[in-house]
């Protein structure tokens, strides 16, 4: 994602082209390994391309609209995809499914950190709460992705109060959030949603609500903190 000749690079594409960066050079890069099979006389094992691995394990989780029912319990249709630890799982990955833009109305797509369900209920998430924004459709598949590669690549000065991020495919506008651990303190909520404003390159303020509000008033829930 190099920007144009003479044109300093937004923070968004600072951020992709040093996960790129990483990808090329990673302190976690695995070494070259034998592929399985039996040798072959006369000819050298052939090697496996090496992984370059994330700090954390994902996990992208997809909730179909399809599948959702006034009836049924908030998040009961939510279903993991794939879980990944390495910078070329995730492109692989990425590269073979629908941008946002491309998701039936109604869709949420998540990526958490492995282990972390996005749900409210969830231990990690149940205290937590979440930045969200508002974009056009013309915009969300690269502001999605920037957030993804922000996560990934471990942009956040407070990386490990990220559970991780939603975009929700609506009607009228998408919305995109980040889920965190610890709603309470203030100061490392505001450094997140400042920082992800940051590195999209995004103008609007935007608002930080409680799970536990969210939970009691749905869409009535109040903002406790801006950015």
């Amino acid at each position: 994602m190099a920007s144009g000749a003479g044109k300093k690079p937004s923070p968004a594409d600072q951020t992709a082209m040093q996960v790129a960066a990483e990808s090329e050079n990673s302190a976690g890069e695995q070494p070259f390994t034998e592929a399985a099979g039996p040798p072959v006389p006369g000819r050298s094992p052939r090697k496996t391309p090496p992984r370059h691995l994330l700090e954390h394990s994902w996990t992208f989780w997809f909730d179909n609209p399809s599948a959702k029912s006034k009836q049924a319990a908030w998040g009961s249709s939510i279903r993991p995809v794939y879980t990944f630890s390495n910078v070329e799982d995730f492109w692989g990955l990425y590269n073979n499914i629908h941008p946002p833009s491309k998701m039936s109305v109604g869709a949420d797509f998540h990526c958490f950190k492995y282990g972390i369900e996005p749900k409210w209920e969830d231990p990690v998430c149940s205290n937590g709460g979440k930045w969200t924004f508002s974009c056009s459709r013309s915009k969300v598949d690269t502001w999605w992705l920037y957030t993804l590669l922000a996560m990934l690549g471990e942009q956040f000065e407070h990386g490990d109060e990220i559970c991780g991020a939603v975009v929700n495919v609506r009607a009228k506008q998408e919305k995109i959030s980040i889920w965190t651990k610890n709603a309470s303190n203030e100061a490392i909520q505001v450094s997140i949603g400042r920082q992800w404003k940051e590195l999209l390159d995004y103008g609007d303020a935007i608002g930080f609500i409680l799970h536990e509000d969210a939970k009691n008033h749905d869409r009535r829930a109040k903002c406790c903190y801006h950015a």
